[in-house]
């Protein structure tokens, strides 16, 4: 595919995780919720490369590169957002995660020396604007309490781990790990990383037998993780982690979009505003 194509499949994928992530919520522990999702994605991954005969065996060195790579983008990041979502409303959160590009920028050019034009920074503060624009009447009115600062905190910290699953995955790139058999491992790692923490918690290993929660974890399992993912790290490898995370902003406005047919979100001049701010910033990075 070509890089339009899979920032495409990126976008509209997990523009719609966050409808199926909020179906997750409920009877089961948000823990234990990652562990299913992940863990299902790994043993699609396990089966897809044994049949296509990809390589999955790796030596002692490589293990702990995947294991580094899979607890920071598939594991922590994951469980911090889910936690920061008892403090704060999803449009704050989604503003706080959306600062995913900067840190993008920021470990991209600590790690790897990458040079960062004007038209990146540009596009991602006209982003991030309209962001802040398009949840304006959710988030005027929010008491930046204790709460509100902690919730926050959550989000910048997984953000920031998700960057460093970047950088990670950049590097696995660099030492010709092929990209599904990493990726299933890496699952694999977060879904172990992510039992612990369920076990260490107390939450109970419980499954929703309902239609609304079997039916997102598939989507979240199969397309949320399993292809989106590999289409993000192909991308992430073609065109630069700070370029590949503009999506991350993309994905708000791609849930407006869907709210509206299916939820009867109602437009105004703040949705008008916020998206073309969106638009436009991601016209000028990529």
């Amino acid at each position: 595919m070509n890089n339009i194509a899979l920032y495409l499949i990126i976008v509209i994928i997990w523009g719609c995780t966050w409808i199926a992530i909020t179906l997750q919520l409920g009877d089961v522990a948000p823990s234990v919720s990652i562990v299913y999702r992940f863990g299902f994605a790994a043993f699609i991954l396990f089966i897809y490369c044994r049949v296509k005969k990809l390589p999955l065996t790796f030596n002692g060195r490589q293990h702990l590169q995947l294991f580094l790579f899979g607890i920071t983008l598939f594991g922590i990041n994951y469980y911090l957002i889910y936690q920061a979502q008892q403090y704060i409303n999803s449009a704050l959160s989604c503003i706080a995660c959306s600062l995913l590009l900067f840190f993008n920028i920021i470990n991209a050019r600590i790690w790897y020396k990458t040079h960062i034009n004007y038209q990146v920074y540009l596009g991602g503060l006209l982003g991030i604007i309209g962001i802040s624009t398009l949840f304006w009447p959710q988030i005027s009115n929010i008491n930046l309490g204790t709460g509100t600062l902690l919730g926050v905190t959550f989000c910048l910290i997984g953000s920031l781990f998700a960057s460093a699953g970047n950088m990670l995955s950049i590097r696995n790139n660099k030492l010709k790990l092929p990209l599904l058999p990493a990726n299933a491992w890496g699952m694999f790692y977060g879904t172990c990383m992510m039992t612990v923490i369920a076990l260490i918690q107390g939450d109970t290993f419980t499954f929703s037998y309902t239609f609304s929660y079997i039916s997102s974890l598939l989507y979240l399992s199969i397309f949320g993780s399993v292809i989106a993912f590999a289409c993000y790290l192909t991308l992430l490898n073609n065109i630069g982690a700070h370029k590949a995370s503009y999506a991350a902003i993309m994905f708000p406005a791609i849930a407006v979009i869907i709210s509206t047919f299916a939820e009867d979100f109602s437009w105004s001049v703040y949705t008008v505003v916020g998206l073309s701010l969106i638009l436009l910033g991601n016209l000028i990075v990529l």
